[in-house]
């Protein structure tokens, strides 16, 4: 921002938007003090204790954590990916998901951070617009993190029996996988 006499003159590409982005946070902090201090909440005191219950989840969750990052680590290093790869790449073309896109699908419900990896990569070597790369985003924006998520929120809660929450995960990233081929196809 450059200022002349008393004038503000925004600098290119800035905009009264990018104030208002920056402030939100602050804004939604301090509206949430204040509020609590207009109701007689000792604030401080409420958020020491949160951030104490904080710490003892992060405690109680970690070991699945780890198992998890374990077990993805295991699963790319071991080369298991790119052979269940080769076995899979006739079946994605039938349903129209090219090959290129599988490594995604795979490490996706498994690790946020892998599949975020492998998502970056796909877009370097095949670029965002193409086919690829549109399926790769969607697909990116429409699958959870589903083994990742039930590991670690269920096993923070302690409860061993996930029932049908699996399989019902696992048919919601199904039919968002078959949604981004073909929306990729109708829209591009």
């Amino acid at each position: 921002m450059l200022q002349d006499n008393g004038k503000i003159f925004l600098k290119k590409g800035e905009d009264n938007l990018d104030y208002i982005i920056k402030a939100i946070i602050p804004i939604i902090i301090f509206t949430v003090v204040s509020y609590g201090v207009f109701k007689g909440v000792k604030v401080y005191e409420c958020f020491v204790e949160g951030a104490k219950e904080g710490i003892i989840i992060c405690i109680r969750i970690f070991p699945y954590l780890l198992a998890m990052i374990i077990a993805v680590a295991v699963f790319r290093e071991s080369r298991a990916l790119d052979y269940f790869i080769a076995v899979v790449k006739p079946v994605v073309k039938i349903i129209g998901l090219p090959p290129e896109v599988v490594p995604l699908v795979l490490i996706k419900p498994l690790s946020g951070s892998g599949a975020l990896g492998i998502f970056a990569e796909t877009l370097k070597e095949f670029g965002p617009d193409s086919y690829i790369g549109r399926v790769s985003s969607i697909i990116m924006g429409s699958t959870e993190t589903i083994f990742y998520t039930i590991t670690v929120y269920f096993g923070a809660v302690g409860i061993k029996k996930i029932r049908h929450t699996l399989w019902a995960a696992v048919m919601a990233d199904i039919a968002s996988i078959i949604a981004a081929v073909t929306i990729t196809r109708i829209m591009f």
